[in-house]
């Protein structure tokens, strides 16, 4: 009896294995021969109210996750009329491409993208995640109407300082320890302004910070607030979070 056992089990073992090799093959198949292409941008932009994001570029494929209008996602690459991307809680699928706008064009000539760069008095003092933050904020206010921020370099420095002093001091809140509120530390910097405003975030990827904020009122409120004409931003590297965000507005 043992041995009828064991043999019922290897067959039932292989016919598992020849399964799932089938499986896997047919899955091969329709999504990895076609071919993949460079899109020439990292960054997209969801058009659409609400965009499946699928398991391959397909609508035979199973949808993973949803995005939503004006959300940012990581695009990798190109599949026929369909992107490869990753989308906020680290999920990877396939989007159609007509409901993302590119944002970050290789293409030099880019008006919207070059007029924003403008905006930066010295675009070499920003690093990476904080030129990428200051683009994709004014890309939600170009596209609301408003005009883009500018960087003031004051404004920056304090930013940065009330980041560093978050991850330094392991607090998340707009009143520091140190500095007290966003309006006594601009004052204690002798910063002037007519009106003034604060976001702070805590996230592992820049489009993820900028798509909470546009996904509550308050923070959204600030970043399309027409009052405002500069900002400061400060992203530093965080342990508890990935990346603390700190951006500071004024209106002078």
């Amino acid at each position: 009896m043992k041995f009828i056992k064991n043999k019922k089990n290897i067959l039932f073992l292989t016919i598992t294995i020849i399964a799932f090799l089938l499986i896997t093959l047919s899955f091969t198949t329709s999504f990895g021969m076609q071919n993949y292409y460079n899109t020439g941008f990292s960054t997209g932009l969801v058009t659409a109210t609400t965009l499946n994001v699928r398991s391959g570029p397909g609508t035979v494929f199973k949808v993973i996750a949803t995005v939503k209008k004006n959300d940012y996602i990581r695009v990798f690459a190109g599949v026929g009329d369909w992107y490869i991307v990753q989308v906020e809680g680290d999920y990877v699928g396939a989007v159609s491409k007509k409901y993302i706008k590119p944002i970050y064009p290789n293409n030099s000539n880019q008006t919207q993208n070059t007029n924003i760069s403008n905006n930066i008095n010295n675009l070499s003092d920003l690093t990476n995640d904080e030129k990428e933050v200051f683009n994709l904020i004014n890309t939600q206010r170009t596209n609301n109407g408003l005009s883009a921020l500018k960087i003031d370099n004051e404004v920056q420095k304090v930013a940065r300082i009330k980041a560093q002093d978050m991850v330094d001091k392991n607090y998340f809140s707009h009143n520091s320890p140190t500095y007290g509120s966003p309006f006594d530390m601009l004052k204690s910097f002798k910063i002037s302004y007519k009106t003034a405003g604060e976001n702070i975030a805590g996230n592992s990827s820049n489009s993820g910070a900028v798509n909470a904020w546009m996904n509550s009122s308050g923070h959204k409120a600030n970043i399309l607030n027409g009052s405002f004409n500069y900002t400061g931003i400060g992203v530093v590297s965080s342990p508890k979070y990935g990346k603390v965000f700190v951006q500071m507005f004024i209106g002078k």
